[in-house]
């Protein structure tokens, strides 16, 4: 019986151990009861107070009061570069340096003909373009466009155009301010809105973006509805 007992302790604590939720998924937010942790690699990104989200890299605070000390390593790791090092004209060689990611997350559609075009600046014209030049976002009520430079940008809707489908910007100031999240999904609260109209430009890499109320689509356009959503693994 005491066997027993302990076999069911220890099983115990191995669920609780192993209970994290994995790359890109849902790990807290009002009213979540899930896992609060992230698997090796993501850590726990607060989006807003009803989403929090795993995603790539480690927190930039520590939240946990017990902290695990890491002795260092007994010999000096060798470090392989996947790119040949640059040279100074002094014959100093110097290793490349990755380009620095502003704060948030990216928003992208998954369904043709925009299967993971991400939304982005195009000149204060919000459009759907490669991964490579995608704007990362923070979404609180605003959808707010962050800059490295730690200037800001908004996502509005043009709420006076006579059409279904209604053109957005990207503005200094915000005047759409009802954007949510349900799950991954961004959407608009008041009315609830989540359909998008996807519209091809001349440059088959960039896609015309509005949000859609109805049916109507520009003349002369053959635009797709689409979705757009957080990253995720799909």
């Amino acid at each position: 019986m005491r066997r027993l007992a302990t076999l069911t302790f220890i099983g115990a604590l191995i669920s609780l151990t192993s209970a994290q939720s994995g790359a890109w998924q849902q790990c807290g937010g009002i009213g979540w009861t899930g896992a609060t942790t992230c698997v090796s690699g993501y850590y726990c990104e607060d989006l807003n107070d009803y989403y929090s989200q795993c995603v790539p890299g480690a927190a930039s605070t520590t939240v946990s009061s017990v902290s695990t000390v890491v002795p260092p390593p007994t010999s000096p790791p060798t470090t392989v570069p996947t790119t040949a090092p640059t040279t100074t004209p002094t014959g100093t060689p110097t290793s490349p340096i990755s380009a620095p990611t502003p704060s948030g997350s990216q928003i992208r559609a998954d369904q043709d003909p925009v299967y993971h075009f991400y939304l982005q600046d195009d000149d204060g014209t919000p459009v759907l373009g490669p991964e490579s030049s995608s704007g990362y976002f923070t979404i609180d009520g605003t959808i707010t466009l962050n800059s490295l430079d730690g200037s800001q940008l908004f996502l509005n809707v043009d709420e006076n155009a006579t059409t279904s489908y209604k053109p957005l910007s990207l503005d200094a100031t915000a005047t759409t301010t009802d954007w949510g999240l349900e799950g991954d999904t961004i959407i608009t609260t008041d009315p609830r809105q989540l359909n998008f109209l996807a519209c091809p430009t001349s440059d088959a890499d960039v896609f015309d973006v509005y949000l859609q109320e109805g049916n109507d689509q520009p003349t002369g356009a053959t635009c797709s509805l689409v979705s757009l959503h957080l990253p995720c693994l799909c």
